[in-house]
């Protein structure tokens, strides 16, 4: 007994690889072609009031969009939000090593730290901050009910921009702490047991092992919490701090009795700056994600999804080897 295979040709390009095939057409959907008639009548209408009302004057928009003052506060806005950011995430990371330790004190000063400035309006504490240097005019050092060694003041080492910077992160460590805790409760216990037998230290474990995977837990949540920070910096003028974005086209919009296109001016460099941010974001968790994320992506998919398609065209009943007896 003999076989012989016999394998169809490669299918001509643009023909359907698989003969037969059945190619279900899709019911028609009236409700999505007048739902798109709605929204296109609307935003026309919402640009034209927008164009034509005298009250947003565009020539002022555009005049005031690369100001001198708007552009110095943008820079300054970064900054703080930045600032802000790491020193947050450097607090909640601490906070939440300090949360998952078996020592009980150490869990109760993070917890009492964690409900404080959640518990509080973050205006409330920027306040707080800007009085500072009037609670605690100055810092001495020396023996205790004794003589000071030296001191000094707080108005030379605690300005305004200090005051913000503090404030912020602060606030925003209470609620990363959470964030971070929650991300590295999502590795699985038995990968530090493994470690633990591999004769790995805790804090080996936890910076090659845990923090890598938790990231793709935290990353998400940190970069809302990263959009919400440039949106706070608003608040800055509480401490005071009068250089930010929003304190920058106020004065121009007080000077010019013209605040909304300075709204629009302040609105168009948030929305900028946020687009950019949710880019940086987009890239953080496809980095941190990957190996977890089981979407078919980029050319080297695109080219096995192709060869399965190619390959198909060899898999029907005529295909199959013929038995000669």
């Amino acid at each position: 007994m003999s076989t012989a295979t016999t394998s169809s040709p490669p299918p001509a390009p643009g023909a359907d690889p698989i003969p037969g095939r059945i190619r279900a057409k899709g019911s028609p959907r009236p409700g999505t072609w007048i739902s798109a008639v709605i929204v296109a009548l609307l935003a026309a209408a919402l640009l034209r009031f927008l164009v034509v009302n005298p009250v947003f004057d565009w020539t002022t928009v555009f005049t005031y969009l690369l100001d001198v003052k708007v552009i110095q506060g943008v820079g300054w806005t970064l900054l703080i939000t930045a600032a802000s950011m790491v020193l947050g995430t450097v607090v909640a990371l601490t906070a939440a090593i300090m949360r998952r330790s078996s020592n009980p004190v150490l869990r109760g000063v993070s917890w009492a730290y964690i409900f404080v400035f959640r518990g509080t309006p973050v205006y409330t504490q920027l306040v707080f901050w800007g009085l500072f240097t009037v609670i605690v005019p100055k810092i001495a050092l020396g023996v205790p009910f004794g003589p000071e060694l030296f001191s000094f003041s707080t108005r030379d080492l605690f300005p305004a921009l200090a005051g913000a910077i503090v404030g912020l992160g602060l606030n925003e460590g209470a609620y990363l702490a959470e964030i971070i805790r929650s991300g590295l409760n999502s590795v699985d216990r038995g990968q530090t047991e493994a470690a633990k037998a591999l004769g790995m230290s805790d804090g080996r474990i936890l910076r090659r092992i845990i923090v890598p995977q938790a990231m793709r837990v935290i990353i998400p949540p940190l970069g809302n919490e990263t959009i919400g920070m440039l949106k706070t910096t608003s608040l800055v003028l509480a401490v005071p701090f009068t250089l930010d974005l929003t304190f920058a086209t106020n004065a121009i919009a007080n000077k010019l009795f013209t605040p909304v296109p300075l709204l629009i001016v302040a609105a168009f460099w948030y929305l900028a700056i946020t687009s950019i941010l949710m880019v940086g974001q987009h890239y953080l968790e496809r980095y941190f994600g990957r190996g977890f994320d089981d979407r078919d992506t980029g050319p080297s998919a695109k080219r096995s999804r192709q060869a399965a398609v190619n390959s198909a065209g060899t898999t029907p009943k005529d295909t199959l080897p013929e038995v000669e007896l």
